[in-house]
């Protein structure tokens, strides 16, 4: 992965307090992963932002190299990953999602 795609990818990391890599936009998720974490941000009331990486083949296959995980969606929470679906969900079902948004100072209703 070249340099300026790790910057561009950091970048968009850095953009928000919880920024989502998934297939598709929340209102049309291309997966059912995607749609099932969106549904968990949904469901905590958090603000987040999301990239397409069917949008960008570079950011898809950079963010895989950078996380060293395999898979989309991805989710970070203040520049820290947290992972991917099945992470996402059995955290938020244990409640760990939750605190962990709270405990990094992120607003969850």
């Amino acid at each position: 992965m070249s340099t300026a795609t790790t910057e561009r990818i950091k970048g968009i990391i850095a953009s928000g307090d919880v920024v989502l890599f998934m297939k598709g936009i929340p209102a049309a998720p291309q997966c059912g992963f995607s749609a099932a974490v969106v549904q968990v941000l949904s469901q905590l009331g958090v603000p987040y932002k999301t990239f397409d990486v069917l949008e960008d083949f570079e950011v898809r296959e950079g963010i895989k190299a950078l996380s060293n995980w395999p898979t989309i969606p991805q989710l970070y929470i203040k520049g820290e990953f947290v992972g991917g679906c099945d992470i996402v969900r059995e955290m938020f079902q244990a409640g760990e999602l939750k605190a962990m948004l709270s405990d990094k100072g992120v607003a969850a209703a």
